[in-house]
């Protein structure tokens, strides 16, 4: 009922361990040195079960992925909370189950699917990697740093310059005029609401959760946006960003 996750769940609450895997699958993917200490993370620790509820109600589904895309000048890498469409079938993978979804030039999209969790998924994967090492060893075919040198290095682009669309969650005091001088905010930064949900209160002058959706915008200007909306009087705690894939 709780999902799965390790005896000590840290690493997988934290986005830690989808950070490693995603940076040697983005090293194989662009044949690229990447630094694990230029990946982006952000863990799943400050979702409420609302978030979820919320993201429904607009037609998504919440999701902790790991994301490497090339761009201009090099590449982003980056794991966070992510609200994908209940129509895209990244929504359908529960439980135990984990999906690799490529974007190729050729073949378009395609997407790898299977259990990642459990005794006997494990044990495979690690007899899978025992037998490669013994057949290596057999045929003489050890590791030879040689291999990899068509690994070049990359310029891993700031976090900052990725582009997304996003949601927002402020706990806003309910007061005439509010989501004017949070729309002010946005816009001054160069981000457009999409969509608004306001839930009501029973009386005027109680806290009430304010959700946007917005279209694309620079993550840059979305943290000096937040920043400065988080420092109203009437923003009862710290807001929260989600992005849309």
């Amino acid at each position: 009922e709780k999902g799965f996750a390790e005896s000590d769940p840290t690493l997988d609450i934290s986005g830690g361990d989808a950070s490693h895997k995603i940076t040697i699958l983005a090293s194989l993917a662009f044949k690229s040195w990447v630094e694990l200490s230029g990946v982006f993370v952000e863990g799943i620790d400050k979702i409420s079960i609302n978030d979820i509820k919320y993201a429904g109600e607009l037609g998504f589904v919440l999701k902790l992925l790991a994301i490497a895309e090339k761009v201009d000048r090099g590449i982003i890498v980056k794991v966070h909370p992510s609200l994908v469409s209940s129509n895209n079938p990244l929504a359908y993978i529960n439980w135990e189950n984990n999906a690799i979804v490529v974007d190729s030039d050729y073949l378009g999209t395609s997407m790898y699917y299977g259990k990642g969790a459990g005794s006997r998924p494990t044990a495979s994967a690690i007899v899978a990697d025992i037998v490669d090492i013994a057949l290596r060893i057999q045929n003489r075919d050890c590791y030879n740093p040689s291999r990899y040198s068509f690994f070049r290095r990359v310029t891993q682009i700031p976090f900052g310059e990725s582009v997304s669309r996003y949601y927002f969650r402020f706990n806003v005091l309910d007061r005439p005029g509010m989501l004017a001088k949070i729309a002010g905010v946005l816009g001054k930064n160069n981000i457009s609401i999409a969509s608004v949900i306001q839930k009501e209160s029973d009386e005027v002058g109680e806290y009430v959760p304010l959700v946007l959706m917005t279209h694309t915008a620079k993550e840059r200007d979305v943290q000096k946006a937040i920043s400065e909306i988080d420092r109203f009087p009437e923003i009862k705690e710290r807001s929260i960003i989600i992005r849309v894939v």
